[in-house]
């Protein structure tokens, strides 16, 4: 079976910068593939097809936004290596072919890429981005479900480190994103659990210990859609022995 770990990552300890660490991104590198992919696309389609309420959630109102996500990543796929777009068929870098469903536009999403995608937008008289869509098969200690539907600041409860004056700075951060200058940033996550499907409920034990034989690590990017204006939160999930961080 292929490999649900990566074999090394593509930045290191000392690229870690202060919170929010946001820096630019290169649009070519919004989506990308490692050496996971087929095991991690692997483990995709299981819990898509085993686990769909638990990953999936689109309010209606989502749905421009949703249907536009889901033609900008395919005409992003469309010049990458490893991919063949053919009309409503794409054909993945590990040789499997998704028929693009325009009925099932999350769950189409989920099964093109390696990201999980949220869906972030502010409505008219609203202060923060409120999440309205996502595929999440890799959550990490959180739940789709107690986060859908709600903006940045209680999305990010009981995060410590997510107090109010980082939440303004990351608000202004989703408020100027514009399209075609896409954001990225890491995290860091020491961890002894191999799973990539890691919900916790908020407020459950998540005590953290040293000495932990592996490191997860999340690529997340902030892409802004033009049409709809609705904000891309991409998660590209590493997990790498340590010595290989």
């Amino acid at each position: 079976m292929e490999p649900i770990f990566q074999s090394r990552l593509p930045y290191g300890a000392a690229d870690r910068r202060p919170l929010p660490g946001i820096q630019p991104l290169d649009p070519a590198e919004w989506l990308v593939q490692d050496d996971a992919f087929a095991g991690q696309m692997r483990e995709r389609e299981r819990l898509l097809s085993e686990s769909r309420d638990k990953v999936i959630a689109l309010q209606p109102e989502a749905r421009p936004a949703a249907e536009e996500l889901l033609e900008t990543v395919l005409a992003f796929l469309s010049t990458r290596e490893g991919y063949a777009v053919d009309g409503d068929r794409v054909c993945r870098p590990d040789g499997v072919t998704v028929t693009v469903d325009a009925a099932d536009v999350m769950g189409t999403l989920g099964r093109l890429v390696q990201e999980d995608l949220c869906l972030m937008e502010k409505r008219e008289g609203e202060a923060e981005h409120v999440l309205t869509g996502a595929v999440l098969c890799f959550p990490s200690a959180w739940t789709l479900a107690q986060k859908f539907g709600h903006p940045l600041l209680r999305i990010h409860v009981p995060v410590h480190e997510y107090d109010e004056g980082i939440g303004r700075r990351v608000q202004r951060l989703f408020d100027g994103v514009q399209p075609g200058r896409p954001l990225w940033r890491f995290n860091w996550l020491p961890t002894d659990d191999t799973s990539l499907f890691r919900p916790k409920l908020e407020f459950a034990d998540k005590i953290r210990r040293e000495g932990l034989p592996y490191l997860r690590s999340e690529r997340q990017t902030i892409l802004r859609l033009p049409r709809t204006r609705a904000v891309v939160f991409g998660i590209h999930t590493f997990l790498v022995r340590i010595e290989d961080a």
